[in-house]
């Protein structure tokens, strides 16, 4: 089994192409077009969802080298085993990361399973040994993540560029991103919501810089 390296990607307005026209090449279509990818899907035919998707380019054709131009990310996903492993050995040659879905032999890279609440993504793997438990070990997880963190990752976000724009000492810096990370901050948005959050955050920079 392989040893893999967790990271997140950043593919934004980077071609992704996605080989097959089913609902599982739909669903990987729509989680690369979340991430802000620019993404191509090629096959012969659509499923109805695929066909009404909007903001990627269809190509109804089958599977060719010529596709991978100026390709970063290469997603197979047909239920022909030859054309998939082609698909994998072509981006392979390439130097092109490349994922044959159910296939963890025939890719150079694995999707976790993953929760997202506003920024904050939160993904699980089994590094192919067992997508179902990594999916139950998700679905538990959503469950103690509430849509709150939606608001806290985005208080966090805007707190975080007000802190590094006007402290310039460091340590104090990352002494009150710390603090106003704390969990205690999610009650607040959970009790009183996020205007009140906001207030406490200030309060706290405030408070911390008198100190100083």
């Amino acid at each position: 089994m392989a040893k893999y390296y967790p990271v997140f990607l950043n593919i934004q307005n980077k071609k992704c192409l996605v080989v097959g026209g089913g609902n599982v090449a739909w669903r990987k279509v729509c989680s690369l077009k979340e991430a802000g990818a620019r993404v191509t899907v090629v096959s012969p035919e659509f499923c109805p969802e695929l066909e009404k998707e909007t903001g990627i380019e269809r190509i109804q054709r089958k599977y060719g080298t010529e596709f991978l131009k100026e390709t970063v990310l290469v997603v197979a996903s047909t239920d022909d085993g030859e054309v998939n492993q082609m698909v994998y050995h072509d981006a392979v040659e390439r130097g092109m990361l490349v994922n044959v879905v159910d296939k963890p032999e025939f890719c150079s890279f694995i999707v976790p399973s993953s929760i997202m609440r506003g920024d904050l993504c939160i993904s699980v793997s089994t590094g192919g040994a067992s997508p179902a438990l990594a999916r139950n070990i998700r679905e538990y997880l959503e469950k103690q993540f509430g849509d709150e963190y939606n608001e806290f990752t985005k208080l966090l976000a805007e707190m975080r560029r007000k802190i590094i724009s006007e402290i310039k000492d460091e340590s104090l810096r990352r002494d009150i991103l710390q603090r106003i990370a704390g969990l205690d901050m999610l009650d607040v948005v959970r009790e009183k919501g996020a205007s009140e959050t906001k207030k406490k955050m200030l309060e706290i920079i405030s408070e911390k810089i008198s100190m100083r």
